[in-house]
């Protein structure tokens, strides 16, 4: 399960910025997850309620923004998300092999006070 060692890079970093800000707690993280980014949900979520205990993050909030597959579609200059797993474009048919969007896995904000 390599969700436990992203979310441990991802609450060290939580943390570490809430210290440098001074921080007594941290009520939630948000996180941006891309559907193509090989990373399953409900394991951060997993992994986050058990790094978290113990931490200025125990009992926040993990919100996960889901971020959909976008290609571009150089011939009729079209982004689009695809219907199933083929990124055919909508408008033209043609099959593209640019990803503009789903591979993120960023820790997009904090809450903290």
């Amino acid at each position: 399960m390599h969700e436990l060692s992203i979310m441990d890079s991802a609450l060290n970093l939580a943390l570490e910025q809430a210290r440098q800000a001074g921080a007594q707690r941290v009520h939630a993280l948000r996180l941006r997850v891309g559907a193509v980014s090989g990373v399953v949900a409900d394991s951060l979520r997993f992994a986050f309620d058990a790094l978290a205990e113990g931490t200025l993050a125990e009992g926040a909030q993990l919100v996960i923004e889901n971020v959909p597959a976008r290609f571009w579609c150089p011939k009729c200059r079209n982004e689009f998300e695809p219907a199933d797993f083929r990124p055919r474009c909508p408008a033209c048919g043609q099959t593209s092999n640019e990803l503009r969007a789903g591979r993120e896995l960023e820790l997009a904000s904090l809450e903290i006070d």
